[in-house]
């Protein structure tokens, strides 16, 4: 077992201390306990190596809030231990890790398996949504939801006892870990990187299962190169406990037979990988000689530089727009701009979100309560509507947005700030009241 010393994880180890090291990474909510029953089988083959997530099973409370951090954290604990090269199972949040080290360190990767895993986790929105919902009600809502998601409807009635282990053990997680790591699968997208996975891959999902289910998995197969899809008939999200045989022989077949050997070259001393197998392509059949066009088509309008060298802040702009106000509001609002508006659209991304959102000197929190001041101040009950949910979204409680309301009655008046709570509460209402 570890100590629990920062950066490294919570971690065990099981099986002969002399065998090649296979990793499991858990779903978000969950502990390594999940894989207690794939452990005894998989130990006679490897040392298994099973880690908590941050603030996980009792695990140090360091949130992190990508899928990237987490993953140099796994490899900081495995470089602690002299452990290089090993195979990767991991599950939900547990599949994107794996991913995220197959790309980003190859080298240290000899075999994959994604469980009920995606390139992309749902929308950001729904992510962050989850989070707002925890910081204003704990993790109550979601511990007694789990289950449903997490498992097929029989199972789940089958096995109280399971059911009620899966919501303790997110209750007992430290919700600031839990709103981190929905911020990391909100953030997570690796779909155009998916043919650069070099690495041996089994995509393993429940046929039942209704968060990241077989199109999911599909995606995956159809992009990673060496990639190889299983479905197992009766099982929904945490495949690994509700058809634990199913998943112990796949993984041990997969691992006993699709080990990636590294070798080092001899020049520099690294370790390499063979370069990863090329998918066949299908050619194309030949098509019929299209008409000539009707009218040329415009060339793209190439927006120059700003002559004082810096970059243009509308990349950022509209990156920061979509976290803030979420994907959903910002879609509704480019979709719905004209030649009339577009230019103001653009105006607003660039300076308003690029330009001043994105300065370093104040943080998002600080941003939203400036915002919902001057928003209360000038009578714009429309923005203060989207803004009290970018204000949730940026981590402010209801309680401070209370407070907010309650300093800008004093110095905006009585009037709008009545009108500022009259949205506010609404908006919140709909925002925190967890979904059944």
């Amino acid at each position: 077992m570890s100590d629990t010393k920062t950066p490294a994880l919570q971690y065990r180890f099981d099986g002969p201390e002399d065998a090649p090291v296979l990793i499991l990474g858990p779903s978000l909510g969950t502990t390594w306990h999940m894989w207690d029953r794939q452990v005894p089988e998989l130990a006679k083959q490897w040392r298994v190596f099973r880690f908590d997530l941050p603030g996980h099973g009792g695990a140090p409370a360091y949130p992190m809030g990508s899928v990237g951090e987490l993953a140099s954290r796994l490899l900081a604990t495995l470089d602690g231990l002299g452990v290089q090269r090993f195979g990767y199972a991991g599950c939900a949040l547990g599949g994107a890790i794996g991913l995220e080290l197959a790309l980003r360190h190859p080298e240290r990767v000899a075999s994959l398996t994604l469980i009920a895993a995606s390139p992309r986790f749902g929308t950001a929105d729904e992510f962050r949504q989850r989070g707002v919902i925890v910081r204003t009600n704990g993790l109550d809502p979601i511990a007694r939801t789990s289950p449903d998601r997490w498992f097929t409807g029989g199972f789940a009635a089958a096995q109280p006892a399971i059911t009620d282990w899966a919501v303790q053990m997110v209750r007992t997680t430290d919700p600031g870990c839990y709103i981190a790591a929905c911020e990391a699968l909100a953030t997570f997208d690796v779909r155009p990187e998916l043919d650069s996975v070099g690495v041996p891959t089994l995509v393993l999902v429940g046929s039942d299962d209704r968060v990241t289910g077989p199109a999911a998995a599909r995606t995956l197969v159809a992009g990673i190169p060496d990639a190889r899809l299983a479905v197992v008939p009766g099982a929904s999200h945490l495949v690994p406990v509700e058809q634990p045989a199913a998943v112990t022989d796949l993984l041990v077949r997969h691992f006993s037979t699709a080990w990636q050997p590294g070798y080092v070259e001899s020049s520099t001393g690294q370790i390499a990988i063979p370069a990863a197998p090329v998918k066949p392509v299908l050619a194309a059949s030949p098509q019929p000689q299209l008409p000539a066009p009707i009218a040329e088509i415009a060339p793209a309008v190439v927006v120059p530089p700003p002559a004082n060298g810096r970059p243009d802040p509308y990349d950022a702009g509209i990156k920061v727009r979509r976290e803030v106000l979420g994907d959903a509001h910002v879609d509704r609002a480019l979709a719905q701009a004209d030649e009339f508006s577009g230019d103001f659209q653009e105006f607003i991304t660039r300076y308003a979100w690029g330009e001043i959102w994105d300065r370093p000197g104040l943080d998002r929190r600080a941003r939203s309560c400036v915002t919902l001041t001057a928003l209360v101040a000038g009578g714009h009950l429309d923005e203060l509507a989207f803004h009290t949910r970018a204000a949730l979204r940026n981590g402010l409680t209801p309680v401070e947005i209370k407070e907010v309301l309650l300093q800008a009655a004093v110095y905006c008046g009585v009037p709008a700030a009545n009108s500022a709570f009259k949205v506010a509460q609404q908006v919140i209402r709909e925002e925190t009241t967890p979904t059944e």
